[in-house]
C-alpha cells in the first residue's frame, strides 16, 4: 500500500515498484486516517508511508496500524532528511526510512529489506542518526512519544488546540495537557522557545513550514503561532 498525499508522486514509486515482478500495488491513500483504513481492509504485506500530509500525519498512522497489527511492516519514504522525525518513525513502528533524495534503487532496496524483517535506512538518514547521537540540549526524538512528536508536528503546523483534538478524537484538554508536557520534557516554557527549540533541532523548515528542511537560512525565519 502507497500513502502519500500527493498523486503525482505515488503514480512515479508506483511505476518504479510495480517493474519489479514480486511486487504489486493493492492499495493507495492519501492521508493517514485513510491509510488506516484502507490498511485493515486490503491488509498488505507492506506499507510504504509519507510522514506530511493533512491531518494526522505518518507517525501519528504508523502508531495506529502497529496497534491494530503488531507484525506489520511499514517503510517510510518522505522528503524529511531529519534524525527527528526517522527515530520517531522507528519508535512508532516502522522498520525503514528513506528520503526521496535517495536514488530510485535504494527505495526497491529497502522494499525488500523491510519484507524480509530487515531495519532499512537510506545512507542519508543514517548519517544523521549518528549526528544526532552528540547533541547537547534535550532532543525531541529522546524525550518525547510518537503521540507528542505528531502534536508537535500539529502545532507547529498551526493548527488550533481544538482542530488537533477534532482529528486525534480526544478532549481539547488532553491537547493542552500534552502540549505543557512537551514544553516541560524539552525544557522550554513558551512558545516562541518551543518554536526555536523546533528549529534548532530542525523539526521546523527554516521558512517556518514543517514540511521542508532547508539548509542554512539567510535570514532569520517567522516563527509560527501556535494556537
Amino acid at each position: 500500500m502507497l500513502v502519500d498525499d500527493h498523486a503525482i508522486v505515488r503514480e512515479g514509486y508506483r511505476a518504479l515498484l510495480q517493474q519489479q515482478p514480486r511486487l504489486k500495488v493493492v492499495a493507495e491513500a492519501s492521508d493517514g486516517a485513510e491509510a488506516y483504513r484502507l490498511f485493515k481492509q486490503a491488509k498488505p504485506d507492506l506499507v510504504i508511508m509519507d510522514l506530511t500530509m493533512p491531518g494526522f500525519g505518518g507517525v501519528e498512522a504508523i502508531r495506529r496500524i502497529r496497534q491494530w497489527d503488531p507484525n506489520a511492516r511499514i517503510l517510510v519514504f518522505t522528503m524529511h532528511q531529519n534524525a527527528a522525525y526517522a527515530v520517531q518513525a522507528i519508535r512508532a513502528g516502522a522498520k525503514g526510512y528513506v528520503t526521496k533524495s535517495s536514488p530510485p534503487e535504494a527505495l526497491v532496496r529497502a522494499a525488500f529489506d523491510v519484507l524480509q524483517g530487515r531495519i532499512a535506512l537510506s545512507a542519508d538518514i543514517d548519517h544523521e542518526l549518528a549526528l544526532s547521537r552528540v547533541a547537547d540540549a534535550p532532543v525531541a526524538t529522546d524525550v518525547l512519544t510518537p503521540r507528542e512528536f505528531e502534536i508537535l508536528r500539529m502545532l507547529l503546523a498551526e493548527n488550533s488546540t481544538e482542530d488537533i483534538a477534532g482529528i486525534l478524537h480526544v478532549s481539547p484538554k488532553t491537547v493542552a495537557n500534552t502540549r505543557y508536557l512537551i514544553k516541560s520534557k524539552l525544557g522550554v516554557s513558551s512558545d516562541i522557545e518551543l518554536v526555536l527549540a523546533a528549529l534548532r533541532q530542525g523539526i521546523l523548515g527554516a521558512g517556518g513550514d514543517v514540511e521542508r528542511n532547508s539548509g542554512s537560512p539567510s535570514a532569520a525565519p517567522e516563527a509560527p503561532k501556535l494556537a
